[in-house]
């Protein structure tokens, strides 16, 4: 028998260890702290006792980081602009790929919505 693995939205508030985002984006510990010195837009938090805690959108930051260095083979400071640009909303597809992507991103959305619309509606409960 199979089982599906429903994959639920990302708790914003959760707060995550420097070695399980480490884990997460199979990036060594050292890595994300060089990141941070280098990337302005990439602040974890800091608990009392000191330790770096990330939340979703930190995550998010380095996993974008992750892939501008590692998949694109961009330099730091040109990711480092870049990824500036995207998260001012200022980015725009600079490769075919890219686009692509954008495009069926877009696509999904779009048919997330439709199947919404088209849902029958509940009856109310009176």
């Amino acid at each position: 028998m199979q089982t599906q693995h429903i994959q639920k939205e990302p708790d914003p508030r959760r707060r995550y260890s420097i070695s399980e985002v480490s884990a997460q984006l199979d990036v060594p510990d050292y890595v994300l702290r060089q990141w941070e010195r280098r990337f302005p837009q990439l602040r974890p938090r800091r608990d009392r006792a000191g330790r770096r805690y990330y939340l979703h959108e930190d995550i998010e930051i380095a996993r974008r980081i992750r892939q501008l260095l590692w998949s694109e083979r961009m330099t730091t400071e040109g990711a480092r602009v870049r990824l500036s640009e995207e998260l001012r909303g200022q980015g725009r597809p600079r490769t075919r790929k890219e686009a692509i992507e954008l495009a069926d991103q877009i696509e999904r959305e779009a048919r997330a919505m439709l199947d919404i619309l088209d849902a029958p509606l509940e009856p109310d409960d009176k």
